[in-house]
């Protein structure tokens, strides 16, 4: 007979002492819960939890401790169009889990609350009473100790940033110089030959995609595919088991925090990509997993006039609820709990207008801002927000309160259709200078703009240039699924081709976008494999395929090598000069008395640009001087910075065009800093004088830079 005490309400979950362990669950309207524990043969102990503190459901067991097994059995009413959906025949995931098992078991049990009926597929009206216990992975009490070894985050300030993201599992699943059995793997990630790519290549931060404990959508497993992106959380505090080298939840924590002491032992940190809008059980259809079975109505928005059905700012059917108090103070502890207990430094926030909505609309101070904001730990970290949701008034790019950056979809946009020759020069210099209008009004600088080209969502950067149209067919939906709005161009021929000048058009459009993300004020973010022109061969909506269509293949050849030389070249040349890292907006005009403006924009014929230049549909040419002397910036020290100037030449066209240099109050000598034209010529192999003519050939750009 297992000895029960009353145990405390708080924290939440499986606290171990070294004796025993606590337990707390977080229900307002069940009626009795049952703590069940699982014996290495999945044998069954139910335990009723007998106290209640501020709707926390509570107890604790002498005796018990890491490596126990278990999952909650809640009772309430089963009435959906009142919004409960208790049924304590479905086995129920601890929401504040250190450690879940693993996959859904969908083949062995009904995970749905309700009885189906084929001849009314929307009905779920009928409490089901098969037990899920044998599908539903158990939750996992650890022992979370682990030495950090002195661990301490980099701290990289803002204009140091340079953002990698990539995906835990499919960075090195394919990495023959990764040991076989950690490819794949959060110590795959944390391996020296991992890291060390990383560091040549000269990135500060890795954005790790969704590392929460993710459960597959049902209808993926009939297909035999996988929700790989991993935008299907259902533990928010348990890092995912699949991608620990042992396939076990007893290891992945461990081996989570050991891939982030790697990390930042390389000066490299780590942002993650969290899902906190939304669950893995989907709409009133969905299956009973956790949240829906703990508390429905407490966990999820409900229609206010129809209970039983969710509202839906995600496109997954449900939307998580932080207008309730403990649903928010969930999100806050696992919020906190990743930081503290894990060392990450910062957050990516998916979908995140839809935690910033209080009822419908798209609320600035709701009061999951307020409540970072307020935190002394949270308000300290990176927090990017994906300022976009598919509700009504979604789309909130510039809209984010102080504190936070976004990812830029507007620079995207517009980069994107610039270098096919589809943006004005006036749109295009706006996202090249950090979003101003986007930014500076509500007091907030250049860096809350990450601009980015592509990411996982969409086409890699060497498909954005060899494709006019998806190729989604390898997730059977007949192609009918990801955007349609590409903004990609694929040089002449659709898909592989033999044709030379396609391939070279191809390799310097890739260059192109390289360059002018890294040359951009703000902070770029670079698609993992984009360094080497990894493809998906045209798939645009890869989060199902966990296949070598979305793994990095490492033997890319001559032409992956050279694009790494210039890619890494590039972001040498950025984080070498504060030029490319201003930390203020330009005002294109003398500020510091160097006599000459901070950024001036000129024409081929170097004459300052017009109106009527700006707002030309057909200009795809442009240049801009840019200050090293007009940061306005000071180092740790107060001390003023100073950087080299530089000439950025841009020809969008399909037509070489022919450069004048500004004169000679700019800069008397000029000499060539990198080409995208022929990327391997080296650093001042030109020099050219003031007023002299410069040729900048066909959809390329030229980099001078000022040397006296």
């Amino acid at each position: 007979m297992t000895e029960v005490w009353p145990g405390r309400p708080f924290p939440l979950g499986p606290t171990w002492d070294g004796e025993g362990t606590n337990f707390s669950l977080f229900s307002r309207n069940a009626e009795r819960v049952e703590l069940c524990l699982f014996d290495e043969c999945d044998e069954e102990r139910r335990i009723e939890l007998r106290h209640v503190t501020a709707h926390n459901w509570h107890c604790y067991l002498p005796g018990v401790g890491p490596g126990t097994r278990y999952g909650y059995r809640v009772h309430g009413p089963y009435d959906p169009e009142q919004g409960h959906r208790f049924n304590p025949h479905k086995l129920l995931i601890d929401p504040y889990a250190k450690g879940i098992e693993g996959a859904v078991q969908w083949d062995r049990a009904n995970t749905l609350p309700y009885v189906p009926d084929a001849d009314n597929p929307d009905a779920d009206l009928e409490l089901d009473e098969e037990d899920s216990a044998s599908a539903i992975p158990k939750s996992l009490v650890l022992d979370t100790g682990f030495d950090w070894e002195g661990d301490r985050p980099p701290g990289h300030a803002w204009s140091e940033m340079v953002i990698y993201e990539a995906h835990v599992k499919g960075f090195t699943k394919l990495n023959p110089s990764v040991p076989e059995h950690l490819r794949g793997t959060y110590a795959g990630l944390a391996s020296d030959e991992a890291i060390a790519h990383l560091r040549d290549l000269g990135v500060t931060a890795v954005e790790l995609l969704p590392i929460h404990h993710i459960a597959d959508e049902s209808f993926l497993a009939d297909k035999g595919l996988t929700n790989y992106w991993g935008y299907s959380s259902i533990g928010y505090l348990s890092p995912h088991a699949l991608y620990a080298a042992g396939g076990s939840g007893h290891e992945a924590l461990r081996e989570f925090k050991g891939m982030v002491k790697a990390l930042h032992r390389a000066g490299i940190e780590v942002i993650l990509d969290v899902v906190y809008n939304h669950t893995a059980e989907g709409n009133h259809l969905g299956p009973m997993l956790s949240f829906k079975g703990v508390d429905n109505a407490s966990y999820y928005r409900l229609v206010p006039d129809d209970l039983r059905h969710y509202m839906d700012f995600t496109g997954t059917g449900n939307s998580l609820n932080p207008v309730q108090p403990s649903v928010l103070r969930l999100i806050m502890d696992s919020l906190r709990y990743w930081v503290t207990e894990c060392h990450v430094d910062g957050f990516r926030f998916d979908l995140a207008s839809a935690l910033a909505r209080e009822l419908y609309d798209v609320d600035r101070l709701s009061a999951f801002f307020d409540t970072i904001h307020q935190d002394p730990i949270l308000s300290q970290v990176k927090l990017i927000a994906e300022p976009w949701d598919v509700g009504p008034g979604g789309y909130q790019v510039g809209n984010f309160p102080v504190l936070w950056s976004e990812w830029n979809g507007i620079y995207r946009d517009t980069v994107r259709d610039f270098w096919r020759g589809e943006a004005n020069v006036g749109d295009f210099a706006a996202r090249l200078t950090g979003s101003s209008d986007l930014y500076d009004e509500d007091g907030r600088d250049p860096f809350a703009s990450i601009n980015f080209i592509t990411a996982h969502d969409g086409f890699t950067l060497r498909d954005l240039v060899s494709y006019n149209v998806k190729h989604n067919e390898a997730n059977l939906e007949d192609n009918k699924d990801g955007t349609d709005d590409n903004r990609s161009w694929n040089c002449g021929a659709e898909g592989p081709t033999d044709d030379r000048s396609i391939i070279e058009l191809r390799l310097r459009q890739q260059r192109n976008f390289l360059a002018t993300l890294m040359l951009s004020i703000g902070t770029p973010m670079l698609l993992g494999g984009d360094e080497f022109g990894r493809s998906q061969g045209g798939n645009n909506n890869a989060w199902c395929q966990d296949s070598e269509i979305s793994w990095f293949h490492w033997d890319y050849g001559q032409t992956g090598k050279d694009l790494y030389a210039f890619t890494k070249r590039l972001i040498a040349l950025r984080r070498g000069h504060a030029a490319f890292r201003r930390t203020n907006f330009l005002a294109g005009r003398d500020l510091e008395g160097s006599g000459v403006p901070d950024a001036w924009w000129f024409r081929p014929d170097g004459r300052r640009m017009t109106q009527k230049d700006w707002n030309r549909e057909d200009g795809h040419i442009v240049g801009v001087f840019l200050n090293g002397e007009e940061l306005r910036e000071v180092d740790a020290h107060g001390r003023p910075i100073d950087d080299d100037s530089f000439l950025l030449l841009f020809n969008a066209h399909y037509e070489d065009v022919d450069f004048r240099l500004p004169e000679e109050r700019f800069g008397r000598l000029w000499c060539t800093e990198i080409s995208t034209y022929d990327p391997a010529e080296e650093v001042g192999a030109r020099s050219f004088k003031a007023r002299d003519s410069v040729t900048v050939p066909s959809r390329s750009m030229l980099v001078l830079r000022r040397d006296t």
